[in-house]
């Protein structure tokens, strides 16, 4: 669900380029959960590079714009999404607070962190988007205190068929600046990767979860 397959391009060579992304299908990565992945992503490297991170801020507040209007509140999911949801926030002169993972365990027991008032449009922010487990938990606290989301946006998908199956089940929209597709792409166009390496990639996003187990 990108939205400019150019912009989105120019995202992937973005992620590269500063090693938010990076593929070794020769030498995998274990994700937390266990499964072995050829890629490893970790958009935050973005907030250490301004050009970069002026570029997603700016591209994923046009995004909002022409996907979901706009809207009354940005809200960022913790923690990956805290720093690039407050950016998208100031240049949209918009409010913003940001969801807990699980509800702060003293003081006001807080799971929305921020001022907010029931009724609100907000646009929820991600870094990315994996199996929408996460996402997906912060949208449902975020209706359950009365904001009304209108939508998701994020920097990158992997574009899993589980995370398009729970997105649409709980019928959030969401649109990304880049996905996983666009950036295999883009890194075979730069030689980031050789194209005997296409076949692996591919076949991972598949079913990661036995991919090499």
């Amino acid at each position: 669900m990108i939205n400019d397959k150019y912009k989105a391009l120019k995202i992937a060579e973005l992620l590269l380029q500063v090693k938010a992304v990076k593929l070794q299908p020769a030498e995998p990565f274990t994700w937390a959960s266990g499964w072995k992945s050829p890629i490893y992503c970790d958009n935050r490297i973005t907030l250490s590079h301004p050009v970069v991170r002026t570029h997603i801020r700016q591209s994923i507040a046009e995004l909002i714009i022409e996907k979901f209007g706009k809207p009354e509140l940005i809200v960022g999911v913790a923690t990956g999404a805290i720093a690039i949801g407050a950016l998208v926030a100031q240049e949209m002169g918009l409010p913003f607070v940001y969801v807990r993972s699980a509800a702060k365990g003293h003081g006001r027991k807080n799971l929305i962190e921020g001022y907010y008032e029931e009724g609100q449009k907000a646009v929820v922010i991600e870094d990315l988007i994996s199996t929408g487990g996460s996402s997906l938990k912060a949208v449902e606290s975020l209706r359950e205190s009365g904001i009304e989301v209108k939508g998701l946006a994020a920097i990158f998908t992997y574009g899993f068929t589980e995370s398009e199956k729970r997105f649409n089940e709980a019928e959030c929209a969401y649109s990304t600046l880049t996905d996983y597709t666009t950036l295999l792409e883009k890194a075979l166009d730069s030689k980031y990767i050789k194209k005997d390496h296409l076949d692996l990639l591919r076949e991972w996003r598949r079913d990661p979860s036995k991919w090499l187990n």
